[in-house]
């Protein structure tokens, strides 16, 4: 297939009238398009105002997806001990899969390619064939739970642990590689000792699977870490053998000197959520200070009970205004490096080699928008426009692992109408 239009290649190459050829699953050439129509006069030609690589939602929660709207205007550990939690535990195998179906659509739709999906305590396998079965790249886990935590989460270490290894013994590794694990405790608080420094032990024991949970969202949650540990967040996760490069922490938002330089110092990757740390007043996370020193942050959405969307362009132009308001500097966190959180920093916390770029020998997760709207005209600068005002609605392709997914407003893996009329009927558990 060759792709025609403007093609974004990465943050720092633009090609007016350019092409992507796709083979297989493989980028084999980008470039002028004129050039490649003749040096690849065969493949199928379609085109699109603009070619970008897919988005990398680096910290997303499909199955939260049937409770968008639920728990607007609460505190964060209010929002999610007294309202999201409980829905969760009431979800049933059925609840599971089609709130992860309902995600992936909406990602889709939205041009998101690849997800690092914090899944639930139940019915995670639901979640993974859904990813097969609609053809979304994910890195995704079973939720760990073995303390503080509501009926029907709470779970015995050892069984949590037993179960996630099953679960790593069917899916990771599936649709040739698309589908990888990570294991996925919700975070310290409601996590014992013994059930952290068993993550750290099962990922180390399966090559490939990485580790993702939540740390430092919230004050009241690391005053909660601290009385319980007397250690701040990060640093009590480094003493389980949660850091390092095959980690990736949500939010880390409240952070001091010497936890960020822990997070520089062993790698470990970090992902920025903007609307939902605002919308639950955690804080704006000091992500300039961290691309100083080095550390790798990735942008995700959260869950939609706290962001109420999955549109990863909604999300870039929040992760740059936020920070130019924190920072009162105009300057911080431009539209080129808000692109590469997006997209190649994402792929390289998820773990997903050759991702992220469009590059020659690179995996083909490709989308195509269109720029016939009003607000992208004119169009002076294509890469400011995806970041600033570009919207998921103007995406009309996104292919991953060169099989398109969704084309010209219709799902081509799935029956999209049906999901949504599932979802609107289904009995959701609300506290």
């Amino acid at each position: 297939m060759l792709l025609a239009g403007t093609v974004i290649a990465d943050s720092e190459t633009v090609i007016e009238d350019g092409a992507v050829v796709v083979e297989g699953d493989t980028v084999v050439a980008v470039g002028d398009r004129a050039a490649l129509a003749d040096e690849f006069p065969d493949h199928e030609r379609t085109g699109y105002d603009v070619i970008a690589p897919g988005v990398v939602g680096g910290h997303v929660h499909s199955v939260q997806s049937l409770g968008r709207g639920i728990a607007d205007d609460v505190p964060l550990l209010d929002w999610l001990f007294d309202h999201v939690l409980p829905m969760e535990a009431g979800l049933d195998a059925e609840g599971m899969r089609l709130g992860a179906e309902l995600g992936y659509l909406e990602c889709i739709e939205s041009g998101v390619t690849a997800v690092i999906d914090h899944l639930s305590v139940h019915h995670a396998a639901e979640a993974f064939e859904a990813a097969e079965e609609l053809g979304i790249r994910a890195r995704m886990g079973k939720v760990l739970m073995d303390r503080d935590s509501p009926d029907g989460l709470r779970e015995d270490a050892d069984e949590a642990l037993a179960e996630s290894e099953e679960l790593i013994r069917r899916y990771h590794g599936e649709g040739g590689g698309r589908i990888r694990y990570a294991v996925t405790p919700r975070f310290a608080v409601s996590c014992t000792e013994e059930c952290l420094r068993g993550a750290r032990e099962l990922a180390d024991a399966h090559d490939g699977v990485r580790i993702h949970t939540h740390a430092s969202e919230n004050r009241d949650e690391i005053a909660a870490v601290e009385k319980d540990t007397g250690m701040r967040n990060v640093h009590w996760l480094d003493e389980v053998g949660l850091t390092g490069e095959d980690v990736v922490l949500a939010h880390c938002v409240h952070t001091d000197e010497s936890e960020r330089e822990l997070l520089a110092e062993t790698g470990t990757h970090v992902t920025y959520c903007p609307s939902s740390n605002m919308k639950l007043a955690s804080g704006i996370a000091p992500v300039p200070d961290y691309v100083r020193r080095g550390v790798n942050v990735a942008l995700g959405n959260d869950g939609p009970p706290c962001n109420n969307t999955l549109d990863p362009f909604t999300e870039m132009r929040q992760a740059s205004l936020l920070q130019k308001v924190s920072e009162l500097d105009a300057t911080a966190t431009p539209a080129e490096l808000v692109f590469e959180m997006a997209t190649e920093n994402g792929a390289r916390a998820a773990g997903f080699e050759r991702v992220g770029r469009l590059r020659e020998g690179w995996k083909a997760d490709v989308v195509g928008l269109t720029t016939d709207v009003t607000r992208a005209t004119p169009l002076h600068d294509p890469l400011s426009h995806l970041v600033f005002a570009a919207h998921g609605d103007d995406v009309e392709f996104t292919m991953v692992d060169g099989e398109v997914l969704y084309r010209d407003g219709e799902l081509l893996t799935g029956d999209a109408a049906a999901v949504r009329r599932r979802a609107r009927e289904y009995d959701v558990p609300t506290a």
